[in-house]
């Protein structure tokens, strides 16, 4: 296990400084710059000064060592946006509500659909079955952003039952955002969970429990959901990390002050130590949650070894 370990937190490192490099020569190698003269007019001196300032003057590897330098140590330097906060300091402020929203959003939504897709598994080819397929295309082929704008015009416009967007004021603003984001994660919950638990119950141990006279209950929750749960953690897993950064299209247009609104700002500002931060940040949530998913493996079942 151990050895284990070591090897994929070695391949992480890896991955995280080319997930690093490619950033940032992207977001440099895009047109425009943080201090351009049409967004912000300066006399060349004020400018020359402000580039010295910041280490923009200064060849791009140099930059980089700079930057992932400073990095390693804890700080992401100073956002151009923002001058008055670090980087650090924004994260803090923004990244807890999408946290928030999103945390309630992975509950709801891969709860549901699991919860679904067993009662699809259950009764296959039902009238349960049918309206759980149905339900899961919708939101796997719907795009979030539609669902966001019928949502608006249907129950904060037509029928005034809950507010276009915010946070914090109302306990309401979080349930269109909710929706929104949840659908798509909970017709992928549901429909692996169904297909799974389908190729589950055409097993021999299956038959076995049911010739032993185990209750149906105890088939599927015992037996059945355990062994159908790999390949919907492998689906699922990855799903997380989207949800608790931030979805930028949602967080639009609720407005909802989270990391994902704040990340786009920053895009169109060019605040390139912003930018590095949110990049890094989603790099490393990824890598964390592909290497919990294979620890997650042997917990759900032993026969599983990690070599």
């Amino acid at each position: 296990m151990v050895a284990y370990l070591v090897k994929r937190i070695a391949g992480l490192a890896v991955v995280f400084f080319l997930v690093s490099v490619v950033a940032f020569v992207l977001m440099h190698s895009i047109p425009g710059g943080p201090f351009d003269e049409a967004q912000m007019p300066l006399p060349p001196a004020a400018k020359a000064n402000i580039m010295r300032k910041y280490g923009l003057d200064q060849p791009w590897h140099i930059q980089y060592f700079n930057y992932m330098s400073n990095a390693l140590r804890g700080d992401f330097g100073i956002s151009f946006a923002s001058p008055s906060e670090t980087v650090i300091e924004l994260i803090s402020r923004t990244w807890p509500v999408s946290i928030t929203l999103g945390g309630i959003t992975v509950v709801v939504a891969l709860g549901g659909g699991i919860i679904l897709g067993i009662l699809a598994g259950v009764r296959q080819n039902s009238w349960i079955d049918y309206v759980v397929t149905f339900l899961a295309a919708m939101g796997l082929t719907i795009p979030n952003f539609v669902i966001a704008l019928w949502m608006i015009l249907l129950f904060a416009v037509q029928l005034r039952w809950l507010p276009i967007g915010g946070w914090g004021d109302d306990w309401r603003q979080v349930i269109m955002p909710m929706i929104a984001l949840g659908l798509g994660p909970m017709g992928i919950a549901a429909r692996y969970t169904r297909a799974s638990l389908a190729d589950v119950f055409t097993s021999d141990y299956i038959r076995t429990a049911r010739a032993k006279g185990l209750s149906e209950y105890m088939v599927v929750m015992r037996h059945a959901v355990k062994n159908a749960l790999i390949p919907i953690i492998t689906v699922l897993g990855p799903r997380v990390p989207d949800l608790i950064t931030g979805t930028i299209f949602i967080e639009t247009m609720f407005r909802v002050p989270g990391l994902g609104k704040f990340f786009v700002t920053s895009v169109v500002d060019r605040d390139y130590p912003m930018i590095m931060a949110v990049m890094l940040l989603i790099a490393g949530l990824w890598g964390l949650v592909y290497l919990l998913t294979d620890l997650l493996y042997t917990v759900i079942d032993p026969r599983v070894q990690l070599a």
